[in-house]
């Protein structure tokens, strides 16, 4: 994750909840596919958090355990806002094939 020095302060990174806050965080700087600001990453750390919880929230739910609504419900929005304030929001791509490779595919589809 470049060299913001320690992720979290007297964490060990090595817990299952250390590491996969590490693989969020660092999945989300990838995704923006440029070096984040402070702010940015401070959003990124704040997202990475979120997500932790949040998916402990549903392995416990998935062992028996009770899912508070609320707070999962909370926790969904305030992550959906960190990922858009992070311009991480789907975007529709372009899918029209060039000529080239649109006559190509017509070309094979008839042999």
């Amino acid at each position: 994750m470049g060299t913001r020095g320690t992720i979290l302060a007297g964490v060990d990174m090595r817990t299952h909840g250390g590491r996969r806050f590490k693989e969020l965080c660092a999945d989300l700087v990838h995704h923006l596919e440029s070096d984040p600001t402070a702010p940015q990453f401070a959003i990124i750390r704040r997202a990475g958090a979120v997500a932790v919880w949040w998916d402990q929230a549903v392995a416990e739910q998935a062992h028996g355990g009770v899912l508070y609504v609320a707070r999962y419900t909370t926790a969904t929005n305030a992550l959906r806002r960190l990922l858009v304030d992070l311009g991480l929001e789907r975007k529709a791509r372009d899918v029209t094939p060039d000529l080239h490779s649109y006559i190509a595919a017509k070309v094979q589809a008839d042999d």
